[in-house]
């Protein structure tokens, strides 16, 4: 996993408050049900923000997160993976995920992000304008893949997602995407990031990628003061992503 429970999302650059947040369950095209947390802006810009954990699922690193997105006035829900494996339930440190990540699909993942943003066109979600999907590591990928795999976004952010998980589907992508790698990952190696980017742009797939030079897997996190610089950056770089793509 990428984060504990230690772990905190670093504070955006614009201040704003959440109006208003709490535990959600949506229903997915095949009838699941599973977990999400929303957070809703106070003063919203119209955009919508999806965010996808790591393999742990739906955790509070990410429900933190959802209410930093909505303190940048972006509303948002952060959803877990596992309701057809696991159900609706806790997903501490003590939670065994590896078992249900093993039978996830990127389909079903896909089937419940659609879900997410059905919630956030709603008036109780923020009736948002544009959506878009934000990922980390194995959530990372997945909102790649969406670039393929869901017409209804407006572009797609990974945090350390794996090249190798993605490739597949970059024949069929549409949507923007935006890769912010960690140049020292472990699971990931610079050299593996900079070729991805290459089979993007020969495929005349439209992205951005920025890699943070000697930071690891999980610098976005702000109880890593040392990569304070790179989460700020990171920061700014979603927020114009957003801005340019809504």
């Amino acid at each position: 996993m990428c984060y504990s429970d230690d772990a905190r999302p670093p504070l955006p650059p614009i201040s704003g408050a959440a109006a208003d947040q709490g535990d959600l369950v949506l229903t997915s095209a095949d009838g699941t049900k599973f977990g999400a947390y929303f957070a809703r802006a106070e003063k919203p810009t119209g955009a919508g923000m999806v965010v996808m954990p790591d393999v742990r699922g739906l955790h509070h690193f990410y429900k933190e997160l959802a209410q930093r997105f909505a303190e940048a006035g972006i509303d948002s829900v952060a959803i877990d993976y596992f309701g057809r494996t696991a159900g609706i339930g806790d997903r501490g440190e003590a939670f065994e995920f590896m078992p249900h990540v093993e039978k996830t699909t990127q389909e079903n993942i896909a089937a419940d992000v659609e879900a997410a943003i059905a919630h956030l066109r709603t008036k109780d979600g923020g009736a948002v304008k544009s959506v878009f999907t934000v990922g980390f590591c194995f959530g990372g990928s997945s909102s790649w893949n969406l670039s393929a795999l869901v017409p209804d976004v407006n572009g797609v952010i990974g945090f350390y997602g794996r090249p190798v998980r993605v490739e597949p589907y970059v024949p069929r992508m549409k949507k923007p995407l935006l890769l912010l790698i960690a140049g020292a990952d472990a699971a990931t190696s610079r050299e593996a990031s900079v070729e991805f980017d290459h089979k993007l742009t020969h495929a005349k797939v439209p992205h951005e990628m920025h890699i943070y030079e000697g930071a690891p897997h999980s610098f976005f996190d702000r109880t890593f003061e040392q990569w304070k610089e790179a989460c700020d950056d990171s920061w700014r770089r979603i927020l114009a992503f957003v801005k340019k793509h809504s």
